[in-house]
């Protein structure tokens, strides 16, 4: 699925639409039959990667055990356990980056994640770079060297590794 193009049609949409929209969907992530379905494709002990809300992007984990509704997982990174909801658990390798629409001159928060590499111009119109450590809802925090900075996402651009 192109979440790129997804989300170009539901930023059309009305406050009321997206609340339907987001109804009906949930009802779908809460159907036994589909979570039964991810259930059958894994066991304790797989690795598997789930997409994390908050960090926007994909997590590396492994399976330690399956409940009802929830997997219990250990994530490579950290070694933090997770109980996550099956409908997170990323089977099929979907590509989840969102890409920016062509001609758009800002950025949202769709379209970075926790580890992104971007880079801003700071009051002095110093050129700062730096990797994304959180993202809030209006502002991205930023490592910068050592340093810390709270930047709202309309002034930030992405850096492109060499």
């Amino acid at each position: 699925m192109d979440y790129s193009t997804v989300l170009a049609e539901v930023n059309k949409a009305s406050l009321f639409d997206l609340y339907r929209l987001m109804a009906a969907v949930n009802q779908q992530l809460d159907n036994p039959e589909r979570i039964e379905a991810v259930k059958r494709r894994l066991k304790p002990g797989q690795e598997i990667t789930y997409f994390d809300a908050q960090e926007n992007r994909l997590i590396t984990a492994t399976v330690i055990s399956l409940h009802r509704t929830r997997l219990l997982v250990q994530n490579k990174h950290d070694g933090e356990r997770w109980n996550i909801r099956f409908c997170a658990v990323n089977l099929d390798q979907a590509e989840t980056d969102i890409q920016a629409i062509s001609g758009k001159q800002t950025f949202d928060r769709s379209e970075f994640k926790v580890g992104d590499r971007v880079g801003f111009y700071d009051r002095q119109n110093q050129e700062r770079y730096g990797k994304i450590i959180r993202l809030n809802q209006k502002t991205v925090t930023l490592d910068c060297q050592g340093s810390k900075w709270r930047v709202s996402y309309s002034f930030l651009f992405k850096i492109i590794d060499a």
